[in-house]
């Protein structure tokens, strides 16, 4: 039996490891703004809402006083905003506000830091403990995004998987980001690339045995020529 603890878990992707990660006898604590539609599903995985707004100061403290000492063997971050309209043809950075710019860096990198920083002493309890964060092709070098926030945040995003595994190896415990390019959440995917492919990655890292540490998965589309 094993113990997750998903965050950004109310819908898309999220809510796709809510329902595709666990076994029955499982056991998910989902973290969100809004309350999940996965709470009435009955397939004998038990699952608890914490109702989180990561884009306040106490975000963490909530989120650890939701855990309390129970064990997490398996932490997945899937967390991330991005500029408004920031994937449409007319977007400008020019036009961005530094207050949006502000609420981007601090959900996106400040609010991971202090939210992994908080459950640690859970993941600790764990024979295998695993930390899976969601980032994105735009992070990656030559993909040619121009939203200036979000794309520094998905660096960022990379600095912090790779010093927090360094922090927690002594632990056991095994640091991966998995960076995925743009998603279909609904049939047909078109371009996109189906949540179901990301559920499936996560799904073979999580079951990984604790002497193996996958680093970094990059996830391009097929037709996506500039990651």
């Amino acid at each position: 039996m094993r113990n997750y603890l998903i965050l950004g878990a109310s819908k898309g992707l999220g809510d796709a490891f809510v329902k595709g990660l666990p076994d029955p006898g499982d056991q998910v604590w989902i973290v969100s703004r809004s309350r999940p539609g996965s709470l009435d599903l009955n397939d004998g995985i038990k699952r608890k809402w914490i109702a989180v707004d990561l884009s306040q100061a106490d975000a963490a403290q909530v989120l650890s006083k939701g855990i309390q000492s129970e064990k997490i063997d398996v932490l997945v971050y899937n967390v991330g905003i991005w500029e408004k309209e920031g994937f449409e043809a007319h977007y400008n950075f020019d036009k961005d506000k530094a207050s949006d710019i502000a609420n981007i860096i601090n959900v996106n990198i400040t609010s991971t830091i202090t939210c992994i920083q908080a459950v640690l002493p859970n993941l600790r309890q764990s024979e295998a403990g695993k930390i899976i964060l969601i980032g994105s092709t735009a992070g990656l070098d030559h993909t040619n995004n121009d939203q200036v926030s979000f794309v520094a945040s998905k660096f960022g995003l990379r600095g912090i998987t790779h010093a927090l595994r360094e922090h927690v190896r002594k632990d056991g415990i095994a640091v991966t980001c998995v960076n995925p390019g743009e998603l279909a959440a609904e049939i047909p995917y078109s371009t996109r690339i189906p949540v179901q492919d990301i559920v499936s990655i996560v799904k073979c890292v999580v079951n990984l045995s604790r002497a193996s540490c996958v680093k970094e998965i990059q996830i391009p589309a097929m037709t996506d020529l500039n990651a």
